[in-house]
């Protein structure tokens, strides 16, 4: 039976796009860059990790990693899959998200859908 690995973002900004989704997540952090994997970068000609066209964030939970890889085209269309997130207060991390620099695209009765820093949908709901 498969297991759900990883989500892959395409991004016109892989390294910002990355760091929103591990400030927007409980328990998600950007992958830690080692020496070997700066080494890399350098060997690639990529003298920054702000350049960097594959990032990972990584959960701490066991909980798919989420990669964001550059692509060279930008969004053009509304997603064809979206994350559903939840929070105690909707509102108030509706502030927080849009402060990190999220958008509010709709609000519904028992869903806001957002759009991250790269124009990726997704819904905020209340946890129960």
């Amino acid at each position: 039976m498969a297991r759900l690995k990883d989500i892959v973002f395409d991004s016109s900004r892989p390294a910002a796009t990355a760091r929103f989704w591990a400030a927007a997540l409980d328990g998600y952090a950007v992958a830690p860059y080692d020496e070997a994997e700066l080494a890399r970068l350098r060997a690639a000609g990529i003298t920054s990790v702000e350049d960097d066209p594959t990032v990972l964030v990584e959960t701490t939970d066991g909980g798919p990693r989420l990669w964001f890889q550059l692509v060279p085209e930008s969004k053009v269309a509304k997603n064809r899959v979206h994350l559903d997130v939840f929070a105690q207060d909707p509102e108030a991390e509706t502030e927080r998200l849009t402060a990190l620099g999220a958008t509010v695209q709709a609000r519904h009765a028992d869903n806001t859908v957002l759009a991250d820093p790269d124009g990726n949908e997704f819904c905020l709901f209340k946890d129960d």
